[in-house]
């Protein structure tokens, strides 16, 4: 059996790790959060109000990557929350994964992510860097192998068992 790493990619705000942690239980899969695996150095800078760059996420993805396999070693499935927001972060990930992988970009307005973030508590991102995370998604294309857009306003049950439908209809 192939092993099989879901990556729920998307802005600050937009569900992955709820929707994540609820695909992986539906589907008996591990589930892993990226925002666990940053360096505190990066924890520091977003805390901080100040947006990481391609230096301080390449490292952490090659890293995320790595974990990704080690779990896919132990399991079939792994369903990853990450923001993977530049194609080339995606890209990364593909290449260090061992295993098919595939990305859900949960999509979703600034308006609508601003107002989320705005409830939420006890998160290291302060809302004031979603606009630094809208400016650097390279918002995925078609023409991205194995990703698939799902519109992440509805409610999250929905959001969810629509992801679960996208899994079962791709692999």
């Amino acid at each position: 059996m192939t092993k099989r790493c879901i990556i729920l990619m998307g802005v600050s705000g937009s569900g992955k790790t709820v929707i994540g942690q609820q695909i992986a239980e539906k589907l008996d899969a591990r589930f892993v959060d990226a925002d666990d695996f940053h360096p505190s150095a990066n924890i520091i800078k977003m805390s901080s109000g100040i947006p990481l760059t391609d230096a301080d996420r390449i490292p952490w993805l090659n890293d995320l990557g790595k974990i990704a396999s080690t779990h896919l070693q132990e399991n079939q499935m792994l369903v990853m929350a990450c923001s993977a927001l530049k194609r080339s972060y995606r890209d990364i990930l593909r290449a260090e994964i061992s295993g098919e992988t595939m990305f859900i970009y949960l999509k979703s307005s600034f308006e609508e992510i601003a107002e989320r973030l705005q409830k939420r508590v006890g998160h290291f991102m302060p809302k004031g860097l979603l606009e630094s995370q809208f400016e650097a998604l390279d918002e995925p294309l078609f023409t991205e192998k194995n990703l698939i857009t799902i519109d992440a306003s509805p409610a999250v049950d929905e959001v969810t068992n629509n992801c679960i439908d996208a899994i079962n209809n791709t692999f």
